[in-house]
């Protein structure tokens, strides 16, 4: 299924991370339903998960995932994920293949979008990261739903 305007995927996820208790483990919790929850929604992607930041801010670690395995460490300058990290920004890249320093978990990947989770005071939390076999799978529209998701997901999850 292909998301569309996402209003009821929206208020899905809305759900799910609802009543966090401030815990750790509860947010890995929500964060596992979350990429589930994406898995089932995004179609012709491959892997689709969360890598967030280190305490000391210096890299991005693996969290919760749907998919096959993956890098468990992205250093902040390599990678699709280190740059939406860098310049809390989104990066849309249709052919990994052709982006300078990708990071080659999953050979069949081609296409990436990767999307920064940001507090309320600016900080980069983490990124959520999703990729397609598909070159060119990732449209503006798609962009600005997992945006919207990437918000609802740090005001529900981090204080």
């Amino acid at each position: 299924m292909h998301v569309g305007t996402g209003s009821s995927f929206l208020e899905q996820l809305s759900a799910i991370t609802e009543g966090w208790d401030g815990s750790i483990e509860r947010r890995y919790c929500h964060l596992s339903n979350v990429s589930a929850l994406l898995n089932q929604y995004l179609e012709r992607i491959n892997w689709v998960g969360f890598y967030l930041m280190k305490e000391d801010r210096t890299a991005l670690v693996l969290g919760p995932f749907q998919g096959k395995v993956a890098c468990t460490d992205i250093s902040l300058d390599r990678g699709v994920c280190g740059l939406a990290a860098r310049s809390k920004q989104s990066v849309r890249v249709d052919d990994v293949h052709t982006f300078p320093g990708h990071i080659a978990c999953d050979s069949a990947s081609r296409s990436e979008l990767v999307v920064p989770l940001i507090n309320k005071n600016g900080d980069v939390l983490g990124v959520l990261d999703v990729d397609s076999a598909q070159r060119g799978r990732f449209a503006e529209d798609d962009q600005h739903l997992l945006e919207r998701a990437a918000k609802i997901i740090s005001q529900a999850l981090w204080t």
